[in-house]
């Protein structure tokens, strides 16, 4: 009797402590950087060194199949920390101030109400105000200063590898390292030009890296210190591909993998028991860190929330991951892709437009400003040249067998089959969650003030009906044979269809002549997105004199997003320009004139706006000073 009261004694004291074990929450650290594609040593990168990272990777899981769900860092960022696809909350194009609903709690909110301290130090980049969604959100933010007992979510965010440091070549960024990755064992991807200074750009990003690598070891060391390593799940990302081109900005497979190294103690193990190897290749996106995160911490995650847990007995796993491209910077574009993690399908809504615009971003120094010299030298190769030239329509690449895709395989008979798949699968996730790059940015904002709702509610509000109509307008861009297909959408009574009726002529080669009186009309047009776009393109096919009054007045517009398509269609349209150009430099730019560079009012539209302006003014033969 004596042996069995002691045997029930001991039996609970081991199911308390295994509950309690349970029951203790994990803290959970980010640690992200920026514009890095997956180059850490334990990727096999014999050329990168990344000791610390490599040794956390040992004792942990590394993710080869991880993708930002953007090339870009705000879109990227907005998916994260939302768990929301950017294009379903309007949150796609760099930096922009969009209206989101009130009652979306973003990651920190969920967390802060299931009892954890949160803290950011310090980027945001969500493209809406972060403002009292943090309990501190600062340069200064840390575990540390946490309430005593309160398990924590600590985001550090390194800027080291942005592509500033990258392109700037600045000794004094790695002067902490012994040693210097040289340039001559740099192996080159094809698009990049091998000469001697892009050599030099290469092997600093790996040095940068390892600057990033340190700053890890740094943070694990304060972890230690804490008695907080052995209780903390630590996830280890970019934000996105390379600061290079060919990879941040580029809607493909270098654009949108990412390293992502997570590291579980072993008392939380339980957590993670869906992977019980070192290396997954599990197929996981951004939009997934959200829930994954809130599930980690044992809260409930929110029905709004479009990822999907991707750790643990309730995860689910996923046979696609989905990619967006919109406005970057002062350039338009607009792609959309789906990647199964064999072959990645991309569809290009503007194909007009190559990578490389001409507009002042593709003019910076480093990687850029080298490619430029080269051009002019006729020494760049195939791969860079594609860059510079009009985007195919649709683009299928095979990622295991050409990992650079290089070889566009859209056309190739024997992988028809997957191009429908994937294609489907594309055209019914833009559907699903009403995808909002398929509104003009600025009318997407008109639109959402005008019914007093978010973005997100305003695109929700529109029909199923409605959204395939404004798809299959989009679907005829680069896809067309004889202009007088695009009649019925020139007319259409909804203002989305006829824009990307004008995007469809616009990427059309051939005589637009049928279509000319249409697209006078449209001059006129009540939807200021489709004047702009008519504007331009009869400007650049007839250099046509009304157009550019319509664009004049559109410069003159006190909303700043539907100023920024007219700045961008006036750039487009070359030294075309010249008569806009007293207006620009008296009336206009002083309106967005500022310190930021030297020139702008401020990150946000007024940069974007000058830049294309200047740009606009540099086309028409005008020296302009920027201080980047």
């Amino acid at each position: 009797m004596r042996y069995v009261f002691f045997t029930i004694i001991f039996m609970s004291f081991l199911f308390c402590s295994h509950s309690e074990a349970q029951e203790e929450r994990p803290n959970i650290l980010w640690i992200s950087h920026e514009d890095l594609s997956p180059i850490y040593g334990c990727y096999g990168d014999e050329y990168a060194s990344t000791p610390h990272i490599d040794k956390l990777a040992k004792s942990g899981i590394i993710f080869s199949r991880a993708f930002s769900n953007a090339p870009i860092c705000a879109p990227a960022r907005t998916t994260l920390i939302t768990g929301m696809y950017a294009p379903s909350l309007g949150t796609q194009n760099l930096r922009s101030d969009i209206p989101v609903p009130e009652d979306m709690k973003i990651l920190p909110e969920v967390l802060r109400g299931a009892g954890y301290y949160t803290s950011n130090n310090v980027k945001t980049d969500y493209n809406f105000s972060f403002e009292g969604r943090w309990d501190d959100c600062s340069k200064t933010a840390h575990w540390r200063n946490r309430p005593e007992g309160k398990p924590f979510f600590s985001v550090f965010n390194f800027m080291i590898t942005h592509e500033g440091p990258i392109n700037a070549l600045r000794s004094e960024d790695t002067a902490q390292l012994k040693e210097h990755h040289d340039p001559d064992k740099a192996k080159l991807p094809p698009y990049l030009p091998d000469s001697p200074k892009m050599r030099k750009i290469w092997a600093h990003m790996y040095d940068l890296l390892s600057v990033f690598d340190n700053d890890v070891a740094h943070l694990l060391e304060q972890l230690k210190e804490d008695g907080l390593l052995d209780n903390t799940i630590i996830f280890v990302f970019s934000d996105h591909g390379h600061g290079l081109p060919g990879h941040k900005r580029w809607l493909d497979n270098s654009g949108l993998q990412v390293p992502f190294v997570l590291h579980v103690p072993e008392k939380y193990k339980y957590l993670v028991s869906n992977i019980n190897t070192p290396k997954t290749d599990q197929i996981v996106g951004f939009v997934d860190f959200a829930p994954t995160v809130i599930s980690l911490a044992g809260a409930q995650v929110p029905e709004m929330m479009e990822g999907k847990n991707f750790l643990g007995e309730k995860s689910q796993s996923k046979k696609y991951t989905y990619g967006y491209r919109d406005r970057a910077d002062d350039c338009y574009d607009m792609s959309r892709s789906v990647c199964d993690g064999r072959y990645i399908y991309v569809r290009n809504f503007m194909p007009q437009m190559p990578y490389f615009q001409n507009a002042i971003i593709f003019h910076k120094a480093g990687s850029y400003e080298e490619i430029h010299r080269l051009e002019k030298l006729g020494q760049l190769p195939e791969g860079t040249q594609k860059m510079l030239r009009r985007k195919p329509a649709e683009q299928l690449f095979d990622i295991k067998n050409d990992p650079f895709e290089q070889n566009n395989l859209i056309n190739k008979n024997d992988l028809q089959d997957v191009v429908a798949n994937l294609s489907e699968k594309l055209n019914s996730w833009m559907l699903k969650h009403h995808d909002t790059g398929l509104f003009n940015e600025g009318e997407m904002m008109q639109r959402a003030k005008k019914s007093h709702t978010s973005v997100f509610e305003m695109a929700r509000d529109c029909s199923d009906q409605e959204f395939a109509r404004i798809l299959e307008a989009a679907q005829k861009v680069g896809k067309i044979e004889d202009v007088k297909e695009l009649i019925p959408y020139l007319k259409d009574e909804d203002s989305a269809v006829r824009y990307w009726a004008v995007v469809a002529l616009d990427a059309f080669e051939g005589d637009i002549s049928a279509a000319d009186d249409i697209l006078t009309s449209l001059l006129d047009d009540n939807a200021e997105s489709v004047a702009i776009k008519a504007a331009e393109l009869k400007i650049k096919r007839q250099n046509d004199k009304k157009a550019l009054d319509t664009l004049a007045k559109m410069l003159k517009l006190d909303f700043e997003p539907m100023v920024l398509q007219a700045a961008i269609s006036t750039r487009l349209i070359g030294d075309r320009a010249a008569p806009l150009i007293p207006e620009i430099q008296n009336e206009i730019m002083p309106r967005y004139s500022g310190e930021v560079w030297g020139r702008y009012k401020n990150w946000l539209y007024p940069m974007f706006i000058g830049m294309a302006l200047d740009q606009t003014q540099i086309n028409c033969g005008y020296e302009i000073k920027i201080n980047k």
